[in-house]
């Protein structure tokens, strides 16, 4: 896994010896950036469910001005600050643990941008939406991006956030959401 562009482009990062994790391909990875290129530069990130950190890390390196890295799984943390460090990422960086209710609950400063890849089959992204929602975590021109598997159909509407576009990679899929029905369409 590397970082495909910006800054960081191509740096090789850190992965779990083990299957513990499911980090996004580059070719989704890649979708997902050009979708978000006008927005990217100058944003506040959050990365939730990081893993290895590489959306976050493709964020910053494509000019974000900050991300908060979260995670519950301690190898999952120590990965995500190797491969802080071995991008050179550290000023603009801020990783927390935690379960992802927890996480979201003490954040106190809304997002431009928020990364969510939980769990396959975990049911978790309705409960992020409502609690991104009932915490004002996005800011009103933000968007929230979702990875999750092609059978796990979101609705148009998710805790007043709006589905402005999806996209399919084979069996992932990418559901982008904003802040009304009036957000801008990517």
């Amino acid at each position: 896994m590397r970082i495909i562009a910006g800054d960081y482009k191509g740096r090789r990062l850190e992965t779990p010896r083990d299957y513990s994790v499911r980090p996004t391909t580059d070719k989704v990875k890649e979708a997902m950036f050009s979708i978000l290129t006008n927005d990217i530069w100058g944003s506040r990130v959050l990365d939730l469910f990081a893993g290895t950190g590489s959306l976050g890390l493709e964020a910053l390196s494509r000019g974000a001005s900050e991300c908060v890295f979260a995670d519950q799984s301690r190898d999952s943390l120590r990965i995500i600050r190797n491969n802080i460090e071995h991008c050179g990422a550290g000023g603009k960086a801020k990783v927390v643990q935690g379960d992802y209710r927890r996480v979201l609950m003490s954040q106190r400063k809304p997002f431009d941008i928020i990364l969510l890849d939980p769990p396959y089959d975990k049911n978790m992204l309705n409960d992020c939406f409502s609690l991104i929602s009932e915490n004002h975590l996005l800011n009103e021109e933000g968007y929230i991006i979702a990875e999750h598997r092609r059978e796990e159909e979101l609705p148009d509407v998710m805790s007043g956030y709006s589905k402005v576009k999806e996209r399919r990679y084979g069996i992932v899929v990418l559901s982008i959401y904003g802040c009304t029905a009036d957000t801008e369409v990517l």
